[in-house]
């Protein structure tokens, strides 16, 4: 009896050894982040700040792609239908669930056709202008805005994004009759507000700060609830007039569905170690961006609660597709 149990236990060593054997390393080669708006835009910073970091840990380069268009569902339904082996992965925004969410899409479903992976950063937005528009504040951007029903335009990086959807939540709370045009990246918008084209927009700070500390983008205030060091001074929205107001975005990485748990456990700790690195704390912090800490599962459930909230958003404010 004793003869056979031995047997056996070393049988089960030498299948367990080779299926460790066989098991495939990760990465192979290089991971290709996608980003689903035009470069220049946050989410395309914040992409790379992190790729180095992360590609240096991994042992392969990350390389950040670019593919914009259709409020970064042509990038999402790519990573969604990629191989479910790591080396395809999304930087997202809650654009992708909160524009299929206006256009009554079903895929790719950010928490059903995704698995997530890490939370990037949380911010909140900024609300800026060209400097020719007179107004210096919310309050005289609000009284403009009436004078003018439906003459005052304003930017972002296409439908459902954050700062759409921040326009959306100042024409319902403040009674405007305001138009949305969206673009194909955050960056194009903020061309056209710096060259006139647009009277103003909500912008993500990483995107515009540079903008307005060369005095070429005027900011009338945050987004947050509450203030932020990285643009001193400047009064919340819900201080300027509108009690309530809070929109505060949030990037983060994102693998095909059936992505290994070791491989998604994996490049969560590399990007927690990234985001822990002084020199990217001190570049998120210059740009209101708040660096993420969370479990890969933390993050799973942040995804769900964050569709229960912009789902509610979108159906109070009757926001559509138009």
């Amino acid at each position: 009896m004793k003869y056979a149990q031995w047997i056996a236990g070393i049988m089960v060593a030498a299948v367990g050894g080779a299926a460790l054997a066989q098991a495939p390393k990760y990465p192979v080669r290089p991971v290709r982040m996608l980003v689903g708006f035009a470069p220049g835009g946050a989410t395309d910073i914040i992409a790379r700040s992190i790729a180095p970091g992360l590609g240096e840990s991994l042992g392969q380069s990350v390389v950040v792609e670019n593919r914009p268009g259709a409020s970064s569902q042509i990038a999402g339904e790519l990573v969604a239908k990629s191989p479910p082996d790591g080396h395809v992965l999304l930087m997202t925004t809650q654009t992708l669930m909160t524009s299929q969410m206006i256009e009554k899409r079903t895929y790719p479903d950010l928490t059903k056709d995704f698995a997530a992976v890490a939370l990037s950063a949380t911010s909140p937005l900024i609300l800026v202008v060209n400097p020719s528009l007179p107004v210096r504040s919310l309050k005289e951007l609000i009284a403009l805005a009436r004078s003018r029903p439906g003459e005052l335009n304003y930017g972002s990086g296409g439908v459902g994004t954050t700062p759409h959807l921040s326009g959306e939540l100042l024409a319902t709370m403040a009674r405007l009759k305001i138009v949305h045009v969206p673009y194909k990246g955050e960056a194009p918008a903020i061309t056209d507000v710096l060259a006139g084209h647009l009277p103003f927009m909500f912008s993500n700070v990483t995107a515009s700060i540079g903008h307005v500390q060369a005095g070429k983008m005027r900011v009338l205030a945050v987004t947050g609830l509450q203030r932020t060091p990285a643009v001193p001074g400047v009064a919340t929205l819900a201080e300027s007039g509108l009690p309530g107001f809070e929109v505060v975005g949030f990037f983060g990485v994102m693998a095909p569905a059936g992505t290994p748990r070791e491989i998604v456990a994996r490049l969560n700790d590399e990007i927690r170690k990234a985001l822990g690195r002084p020199d990217i704390r001190e570049r998120f912090a210059s740009q209101a961006l708040e660096p993420g800490n969370l479990t890969a599962e933390q993050f799973g459930d942040y995804l769900k609660a964050a569709a229960g909230k912009w789902g509610k958003l979108i159906r109070e404010a009757g926001i559509t597709a138009k």
